[in-house]
């Protein structure tokens, strides 16, 4: 748009020193192009703002199809709320306290709900709660005060005195005035999204691996959870496929190198397959794949992330995690041919996620995942791009509105794959993201 050429690039950089922070290094130059380019060591003919070899520049388009469908937790506003036995702050109450409070009054279990945050559904096999959380919802203080009285006494004893030093502009007046409320109650979730429903699917907003789990309906989530009001299996096998993971790592923000899922970026962006939601391959390859890594947490006792560092592990020989990985890979192929994506291969290496010097490394662990080949990699996000573009493009004719980007509509049908290097994992003795769309490229668990 201005006149600048991208001509050379290197997708992820690990910063000198002990940061823990990846970057991309981009060379650009203004005026008329010299016509060499490089892209991570090999020759490309363009490079894009994403850092591709082909496509356009602009950001993919939000699609009306996903609104609605993804939600962030309540953000409480006030761990005074909490009835927490592993609370080190002394905010919480104690459990017994709540227990106690029920029983002398069996009306305090009306607003007293399972607590359940990014902790649990990254570290729990089987994403169990340990708090619990009062929730007056949007009721009135004198309302609250004459059925709960007890409870309200909790609550403007631990958090109405945090909430009256928000004071410096509306929103901090509000909740400091609503002290008894949470920052944000997050109706429109409990309210009507999640009614009838017995679970919904839910993932960790910051987390090292893309873990989505199905979690009780009858709770109150964190803000550090995305909640997703849907029972089915085939929307869990497209969301935990690498299809989704590439492109939720591609749009979404990072803290350190960990991912940062947001709904706007990750999901309401995502061209789904025509039909998903009906598909039987896509319901049997979730399942499967669900009910076999639940049983395999359970069993060995460990979370989502100890059980992914495994996965992800060069070393790890445990005949089960190498069937969890098989499986991930049927879930794959199930996804990619709902897409008609055959061509594409679900194959996968352990591979480096940016360049290291071996020598300087030492005995740290290496920035190393089990995915697919970077060519793989970016041949699928290049048509997800051009899909979403389509898409955006034929639901803004069929609204007769403009539509919201200035992407050029592209291709759908499949592309040649690219010639794009790949670092690999070496097993030796001594083993060991982009941003938002125009500084990121595609690489690779929250309380």
């Amino acid at each position: 748009e201005h006149g600048g050429h991208i001509y050379r690039a290197t997708k992820r950089v690990k910063w000198p020193g002990d940061a823990a922070v990846v970057v991309s290094v981009v060379h650009i130059e203004k005026g008329k192009s010299s016509g060499r380019r490089t892209l991570d060591g090999a020759p490309v003919d363009r490079i894009t703002a994403f850092l591709f070899h082909r496509g356009g520049h602009a950001d993919p388009v939000r699609l009306a199809a996903n609104a609605g469908k993804s939600f962030q937790g309540s953000i409480v506003l006030g761990m005074g709320f909490t009835f927490d036995d592993t609370d080190r702050k002394g905010v919480a109450s104690p459990l017994a306290e709540m227990r106690r409070l029920i029983d002398q009054d069996p009306r305090n279990r009306e607003v007293i709900f399972p607590y359940v945050g990014g902790e649990e559904v990254n570290t729990s096999p089987t994403h169990a709660h340990h708090r619990y959380v009062i929730n007056f919802g949007e009721r009135s203080e004198a309302e609250c005060r004459r059925r709960w009285p007890d409870l309200m006494a909790i609550v403007e004893e631990r958090v109405k005195p945090e909430r009256a030093k928000l004071s410096r502009n509306a929103i901090g007046r509000k909740r400091a005035k609503f002290w008894w409320r949470y920052g944000s109650t997050a109706k429109e979730l409990y309210g009507g999204a999640i009614a009838g429903l017995d679970r919904v699917l839910a993932i960790s907003r910051v987390s090292e691996h893309t873990g989505f789990a199905f979690l009780r309906s009858a709770a109150v989530y964190s803000d550090r959870l995305v909640i997703f009001p849907s029972e089915r299996y085939q929307l869990f096998c497209v969301l935990q496929s690498r299809i989704h993971e590439i492109w939720s790592r591609f749009l979404g923000s990072s803290l350190e190198d960990r991912l940062t899922y947001t709904p706007s970026d990750c999901f309401e962006t995502f061209p789904f397959p025509e039909g998903w939601d009906t598909h039987p391959a896509l319901e049997a390859a979730g399942k499967a794949y669900y009910d076999y890594r639940a049983a395999l947490m359970a069993a060995n006792n460990e979370g989502m992330t100890s059980t992914y560092n495994r996965f992800h592990d060069l070393y790890e020989t445990d005949p089960r995690i190498a069937k969890l990985r098989e499986l991930h890979a049927a879930m794959d192929r199930a996804v990619l041919d709902a897409y008609g994506w055959s061509d594409l291969p679900t194959a996968c290496d352990f591979l480096l996620d940016y360049a290291i010097d071996e020598a300087a490394w030492g005995r740290k662990k290496k920035p190393c995942r089990y995915r697919w080949p970077d060519a793989v990699r970016d041949e699928a996000l290049a048509r997800l791009l051009a899909l979403n573009a389509d898409r955006a493009g034929a639901e803004a004719r069929a609204a007769a509105v403009p539509a919201t980007s200035s992407s050029p509509r592209r291709r759908s049908c499949p592309l040649p794959i690219s010639p794009l290097r790949t670092s690999r994992c070496r097993r030796r003795p001594a083993p060991g993201r982009l941003p938002r769309a125009r500084r990121r490229a595609a690489g690779s668990s929250g309380r």
